[in-house]
Formats: structure tokens, sequence, C-alpha cells
């Protein structure tokens, strides 16, 4: 066989070869920012979650470490302007107007998944969890779902890459 032939068939082989050099799977590592927090409900309609404009942020580090918070942007401001006196109500929707969590997160590009190994989240039940949640990334383009929620609705959050 000539070289040139060899040489060829190897740079081929590496090109098409997913776990090789030269074909890489796009990388969710950068800064995002919330484009849409969406809930689907159980009847296949979709509605915003977080308001008709919610605001938040995604960071995901090259080393494995992430953050993710999510915001209504008409969040109720305490009346005395001190976070250790608000009244129930406020406190409650200090609470429910957020989603926040951080930790270690991993990417399966065959499956379409990312798992999340939450750290701590504004959610306390989430503390400790794991979750996998399914993925797409088209080009700049991020969205994920959640788990479904007990009434079957499922949450979908979607961002765009900062640049």
């Amino acid at each position: 066989m000539n070289k040139s032939f060899v040489l060829l068939l190897a740079l081929a082989w590496l090109a098409l070869s997913p776990s090789r050099g030269l074909a890489q799977t796009p990388s969710i590592v950068g800064t995002w920012t919330l484009t849409a927090a969406d809930v689907i409900k159980a009847d296949g309609t979709r509605t915003a979650d977080y308001g008709p404009h919610p605001r938040g942020l995604a960071v995901f580090t090259a080393d494995g470490h992430y953050v993710v918070m999510i915001f209504r942007t008409d969040r109720l401001k305490f009346a005395v302007n001190d976070r250790l006196r608000g009244t129930p109500e406020e406190y409650k929707d200090a609470v429910l107007s957020q989603s926040t969590h951080f930790g270690d997160y991993t990417v399966d590009p065959a499956k379409g998944t990312i798992t999340f190994r939450i750290a701590s989240a504004s959610f306390p039940n989430a503390d400790g969890t794991t979750q996998v949640r399914p993925f797409t990334l088209a080009g700049d383009e991020l969205t994920w779902r959640v788990a479904p929620r007990p009434d079957g609705s499922v949450p979908v959050s979607s961002f765009t890459r900062l640049r």
C-alpha cells in the first residue's frame, strides 16, 4: 500500500471516530442566558412557567462545574426591606419565583443527556441528588427538560450562549 493512501485512511478513521480528536461533540461549556422557562402541561399545551420574561443564567465550566439560576421578573418586594422580617406571602413568593442549583455535571452526547449532580438548590429536597435531563444543542441554543412534576407537567429551560 502506498504511504499517502495509508495516511489518508488513518485520517479518515480519526475523523469518523467519536472518541478521537478530529470529530468533536459540540460543547455546552460556557455562559448561557435564559430565553424561556416554560412548562409543557399534561394536555400538551406550553406556557410560561416563570412569567413572560424570566431572567436567568447557566454557566458550565470545562472542568465539570455548573450553576443554573432562573427567576421570575415580577417578584414581590419585601415591604420592610429586611429579608429577616418578611411576611409569609413574601417568603412564599421569594421561594416560588426562583429555581437555582449548582454542582457538577457530565454530558452524554450519545444519549443526549446532561447529568446534574446537585450540591445545593433553592429547593432543599434536590440537595445531594443526581438528575439526568435530556437536552438539545443547536448551534448556540441549549434546551433541556426536567423530570415531570407530580401533575404530569414538564418544565423546559432554554438558553442562548453568550458571546
